[in-house]
C-alpha cells in the first residue's frame, strides 16, 4: 500500500517525540554521558590539588575510578549484550551516583552550590524508574547528604545546614512525584501510540485486502493514498504519483470517478454511481462508486475518498439472470403456440392427403399435395423443438459415466447424414461420474456435437473433453459444487462477435436453416442442472463451450 508520508512529530530520526519520553536506553545512555562529563571533572580537580589535599584526592580518585568501572561495565551489558536493565542494575546506577555526588559535596562542603546535585539526581532517577525506586534513590541522597554533614565534616553543621537538609527533603519529595508523573504519562503516550499502530496496521491490512479500489486525494487533486486494487483498476503507479495532480490521469482512465473526486473537493458526496474505465489496450468495464469527504480543522479543503468495485462480475450475472427469465417466458410461450398450431396443422395435413388421393385429382394437384405434406412435416419438426425447449425439466437424478455418455453422443453424430464423411469426432478425459438426468445430458453434448458438424458443412475436427475441473478454472463470482466439465471444441468457422452476444438467446443462429433453438436447450438443460455454459470463439479461429456441471444432485434441482 502506498501512503503519502505526514509529518513525523518525532521530527529528524532519533529526536524523541514533543511532550513524550525517550525509551528506558536513551535516558540510560544520558545518564552515562553526565556521569562520565562529571567524573572526568573531579579527576581533574583531584589531580590539581593532589599535592595539598592528597588525602581527599584519593578519595575522590577512588570513587571516580568506581564510577567509570561501572559505567563501562553498565554500557556494555546495556548496548553490546543488548540485555534488559533490570532493578538491579538500576539500584546499582544510584549508589555509583549517590557515591559520586557525595564525594564531590565533600570536598566542596555541604553549604557549597555542588548540594543542588542532589536535587538534580532525585530529579533523574524521578524520570528514569517507577516512583518506588526514585524514593529509594531520594532517601538514600537525603541519607547521604546527612551524614556526610554530620560525621564528614571538621565543623559541627549550623543551622543553614538543617534548613538547606529540610528544603532538600521537600525538593526531593515534589521532584520524585513529579519525575513519577511524568513518566506515567510517558508511559501512557507510549502505550496510545502503540495502539494507534496497531490499528493503523490492521487498517492497512484491510484496505490492501478488500477487493474494492480505494482512492483518496486532497487540495487541487493532490493523492495522498490509493491502494493496491485501485492501482491495478486504474493503471496507475501509486508511489510514483503520491503528493502529485492526478484528477487528469483518473478521469482520463474514468470519467464518472474524477468528476466525483472533483464534487468532493467542493464538498458534494456522491453516494452512488456508475462509471466505465477505459484501460490503456482499449478494454472496458463497468464499476460502482461512492465518495466520502474528510474536512480536517488544519486544512482548509477537504480530503476526498473514493471507493469503487469492478461491475464485471456482477453485470455478468445479472445478464444471465435477465437471459433466464427471458427464456422461461419464451418457452412457456412457445408451449401454447406449439400446442395451438399443431392441431390444425394436423388436420391440414390430413386433408390434403386425402384431396391428393381423389380420383379427380390432377397430377399437378397432387404435386402441390405432396409439397404442403412435406413442408408440414418441416413445420412439426419445428414444433417438435418448441416443444422440447419449452419441456427442458431435470426429471430423477441417476448415476451418469459423463464420458461414457459422450462416447455413445460421437458414435450417433458420426452416423448423421448431416457430418461429412471427413469430420473426425473424439472424446478424451478422465472418467467423471455426476448425479443428473441424463435425458438432458444427452441432449447437452448431443445438440453441441451436432451443432459443431452442421456450422462447419464440410471436414472439421471436433473433440469432447470430460474430467475433473481444476483449481481456478470456474469464472470469478460463478459457483458450482465439486464440478464437472465438459469441453466440446471444434475447429469450424468461429462465430462472430454480434452472433456471439445473443447465442443462447432462442431463434437466433448462425447456420442456414437452423431454427436457433438448439444452443438455447443447451443453456436450460444446464441451467436445470444448476451448471454454467461458457463459449470462446471467433471467426476463423473455431469454437470452444465449456460447461461446468455439479457433481451432486440437490433437492433444489428436483424442485
Amino acid at each position: 500500500m502506498t501512503v503519502l508520508p505526514a509529518a513525523d512529530p518525532a521530527g529528524p530520526a532519533g529526536t524523541p517525540r514533543t511532550g513524550m519520553l525517550p525509551e528506558l536506553r536513551t535516558l540510560l545512555g544520558w545518564l552515562f554521558a553526565g556521569r562520565l562529563a562529571l567524573a572526568v571533572g573531579v579527576l581533574l580537580v583531584a589531580g590539581l590539588r593532589w599535592t595539598r589535599t592528597p588525602d581527599v584526592s584519593f578519595l575522590l580518585a577512588i570513587v571516580v575510578m568506581l564510577a567509570l568501572v561501572v559505567t563501562a561495565w553498565s554500557a556494555w551489558r546495556l548496548y553490546e549484550r543488548a540485555l534488559e536493565p533490570g532493578r538491579g542494575f538500576i539500584l546499582a546506577q544510584a549508589a555509583v551516583d549517590v557515591a559520586l555526588v557525595t564525594a564531590i559535596v565533600h570536598v566542596a562542603g555541604p553549604r557549597s552550590p555542588f548540594a543542588a546535585l542532589y536535587v538534580i539526581l532525585v530529579a533523574w532517577y524521578g524520570v528514569l524508574v517507577p516512583i518506588r525506586l526514585s524514593v529509594v534513590a531520594a532517601v538514600a541522597a537525603t541519607l547521604a547528604y546527612l551524614f556526610d554533614a554530620l560525621l564528614g565534616q571538621p565543623e559541627a553543621p549550623d543551622a543553614s545546614v538543617w534548613v538547606q537538609f529540610l528544603v532538600f527533603n521537600v525538593i526531593f519529595a515534589v521532584v520524585a512525584v513529579l519525575g513519577a508523573r511524568l513518566r506515567e504519562a510517558g508511559a501512557q503516550q507510549r502505550t496510545l501510540e502503540s495502539e494507534l499502530v496497531r490499528v493503523r496496521v490492521e487498517a492497512d491490512d484491510v484496505l490492501r485486502a478488500i477487493r474494492s479500489g480505494v482512492i483518496s486525494v486532497e487540495g487541487r487533486g493532490r493523492l495522498v493514498f490509493i491502494n493496491p486494487m485501485a492501482e491495478r483498476l486504474l493503471e496507475l503507479d501509486g508511489p510514483a504519483h503520491l503528493g502529485k495532480l492526478v484528477i487528469e490521469r483518473v478521469a482520463a482512465r474514468c470519467p464518472e470517478l474524477g468528476r466525483a473526486l472533483v464534487q468532493g473537493l467542493r464538498g458534494e458526496r456522491v453516494d452512488r454511481a456508475e462509471g466505465q474505465v477505459v484501460r490503456s489496450d482499449g478494454t472496458r468495464f463497468p464499476i460502482g462508486l461512492s465518495t466520502t469527504t474528510f474536512q480536517p480543522e488544519s486544512t482548509p479543503s477537504p480530503t476526498v475518498t473514493a471507493i469503487f468495485t469492478d461491475l464485471s462480475e456482477s453485470k455478468a450475472l445479472q445478464e444471465l439472470t435477465i437471459r433466464a427469465e427471458r427464456l422461461e417466458a419464451v418457452a412457456a410461450l412457445s408451449a401454447s403456440l406449439a400446442h395451438e398450431i399443431r392441431n390444425p396443422l394436423a388436420a391440414i395435413r390430413s386433408s390434403v392427403e386425402q384431396l391428393a388421393r381423389g380420383r379427380q385429382a390432377s397430377d399437378d394437384d397432387r404435386i402441390l399435395g405432396q409439397l404442403i405434406i412435406r413442408e408440414s412435416e418441416r413445420l412439426n419438426r419445428i414444433l417438435a423443438e418448441f416443444l422440447d425447449f419449452s419441456r427442458v425439466r431435470a426429471g430423477a437424478a441417476e448415476r451418469v459415466d459423463l464420458l461414457a455418455l459422450a462416447k455413445g453422443v460421437v458414435r450417433l453424430v458420426q452416423e448423421h447424414p448431416d457430418t461429412h464423411p471427413d469430420a473426425v469426432l473424439e472424446v478424451t478425459g478422465e472418467g467423471a461420474v455426476i448425479e443428473g438426468d441424463e435425458d438432458l445430458l444427452h441432449r447437452i453434448v448431443q445438440n453441441l456435437v451436432l451443432n459443431a458438424v452442421q456450422v462447419a458443412a464440410g471436414p472439421v475436427h471436433v473433440t469432447v473433453t470430460v474430467g475433473r475441473a481444476a483449481a481456478g478454472r470456474l469464472p470469478p463470482g460463478v459457483r458450482v459444487e465439486q464440478p464437472v466439465t465438459l469441453e466440446v471444441a471444434d475447429t469450424g468457422p468461429g462465430i462472430s462477435a454480434e452472433v456471439r452476444e445473443r447465442l443462447f438467446q432462442p431463434f437466433v443462429t448462425g447456420r442456414p436453416g437452423g431454427t436457433g433453438l438448439g444452443l438455447a436447450i443447451v443453456q436450460r438443460a444446464v441451467a436445470a442442472h444448476r451448471g454454467y455454459v461458457l463459449v470462446d470463439s471467433a471467426p476463423g479461429a473455431g469454437t470452444t463451450f465449456t460447461i461446468f456441471l455439479p457433481s451432486r444432485w440437490t433437492a433444489e434441482d428436483a424442485a
